[in-house]
């Protein structure tokens, strides 16, 4: 029986180069987004047996319990857990509502909640693993982004508690990109390629603003149960551009 990791927010994005990568690694996946455009036009794009696509809001309850199940039911065993939904809301605080505030922490830091909960009983069995897709804006930020931050900071310190909660059987950690530019990766009315420019690029301190695959690659080596000596931690993958110090000139 094949390996089978659910990801969660994969049909754009970082999460859908993550999805597509560890296909073609031979694990059978389970992407689950509230986008249903853009689950249409990956269902198109990748028929493969090994993928299941499914319409669930990670931060209502029923939803994830029963897209758990049918998942469950399509693939007899979970292996992995990528925690990668997300969305934001970036204005001025005074013009921040509050039932946009909730939102935000409704699917960024309920939704990992909700899902660990209960993907942890088959977890167990298969001493499997939880990847939690944090952001460097847990431990530094732009104006304007309480609530994206906030919840980046409150998932950072629930990896390392479900770590302490879920061994040894199973084990927890973050990833928290820095630059990854996805701009492309979108549903076709929303994709954009970003103009990338030498500045851009030369900024980072490895010569190149970030890739999905830097991610994914991450993401499948923390899969991997030969690195099993790994949990509660967090990994930043910036191009090391939160070791830079910048100062104005």
């Amino acid at each position: 029986m094949e390996k089978h990791v659910l990801i969660t927010g994969g049909a754009q994005g970082i999460g859908k180069i993550v999805s597509l990568y560890l296909l073609q690694k031979g694990y059978g996946v389970t992407v689950w987004d509230n986008d249903k455009e853009a689950l249409d036009e990956m269902a198109n794009e990748c028929q493969e047996a090994s993928l299941k696509i499914d319409c669930v809001d990670v931060s209502d309850e029923g939803q994830v319990k029963i897209a758990l199940k049918n998942a469950l039911i399509e693939f007899g065993r979970l292996d992995g857990l990528v925690n990668n939904a997300m969305i934001a809301a970036n204005k001025p605080i005074r013009e921040l509502e509050l039932d946009e505030w909730n939102r935000v922490l409704a699917v960024n830091l309920t939704g990992p909640f909700l899902c660990s909960k209960y993907a942890a009983e088959e977890l167990k069995k298969v001493r499997g693993v939880i990847i939690n897709m944090c952001s460097t804006r847990a431990i530094q930020s732009e104006p304007n982004t309480e609530a994206y931050s906030a919840t980046k900071g409150g998932l950072l310190s629930m990896t390392h508690a479900l770590a302490m909660s879920l061994g040894p059987e199973i084990r927890v950690n973050a990833i928290s990109p820095g630059w990854i530019d996805v701009s492309a990766i979108r549903k076709k009315s929303a994709a954009e390629q970003y103009p990338l420019s030498e500045a851009d690029q030369l900024q980072h301190p490895v010569g190149r603003v970030g890739k999905g695959l830097d991610i994914a690659n991450m993401v499948y080596f923390l899969l991997q149960p030969e690195n099993d000596f790994i949990t509660g931690q967090n990994f930043v993958i910036d191009g090391g551009m939160t070791k830079k110090m910048i100062y104005v000139e």
